[in-house]
């Protein structure tokens, strides 16, 4: 009697190491975020100022290179509200800074609520604890974040974004060895029909 297995548990049993070291990378990163919150803090704010800046300035390229001018007037003046956004935070990064918080509170919000929904659909021995241990644990760190805005901005969105990546990547690597003794499961052909 041949069992019928989910399409990505194939590729995740054959593939498990890169999934390990993928998850070693960012829990590295995770420790060194956790060390260094305020230059991590500090270096998020530059990152998203610079994106926010590149993104206004080919916004705005496209727009005015669009064919016909209805709407592109509202599509530059969104480029250059975007370009200055960014100005912004690369002049002032501590301020910036603060308002990453707010937008660390809402990654972490979703990227909790996300883990813990796939948890809820991952079959049993696959990890699933790990991934909702991650959820959970994003959830609460971003009630702390909320908690201690503003006072606490200058440091904990380093040291939140950091614990998130460091259970990110635990979760990564005990899913890829949950997975690891499947890889001869699904390396031999069957010679049973596919046919239900």
């Amino acid at each position: 009697m041949s069992t019928i297995t989910p399409r990505g548990a194939e590729t995740i049993g054959t593939n498990w190491r890169p999934l390990a070291v993928t998850g070693g990378l960012v829990g590295i990163l995770g420790v060194l975020a956790i060390a260094l919150p305020f230059g991590t803090g500090i270096a998020i704010a530059y990152i998203v100022g610079a994106a926010l800046l590149v993104a206004g300035l080919v916004h705005a390229g496209q727009a005015i290179a669009a064919d016909g001018w209805t709407g592109s007037l509202w599509q530059v003046l969104l480029a250059v509200v975007t370009a200055v956004a960014g100005i912004l935070i690369l002049a002032n990064p501590l301020l910036g800074l603060v308002s990453l918080t707010l937008l660390a509170i809402a990654y972490l919000l979703v990227d909790g609520i996300a883990e813990l929904l796939a948890s809820v659909r991952m079959e049993s021995g696959t990890g699933r604890g790990w991934i909702a241990a991650s959820g959970a644990l994003s959830l609460v760190l971003a009630g702390f974040l909320w908690v201690g805005f503003p006072a606490d901005a200058l440091w904990l969105v380093g040291f939140a974004i950091g614990v998130s990546l460091v259970m990110t990547g635990v979760s990564m690597i005990a899913i890829a060895f949950s997975v690891r003794g499947m890889e001869g499961e699904f390396s031999a052909p069957s010679d049973t029909s596919r046919g239900v």
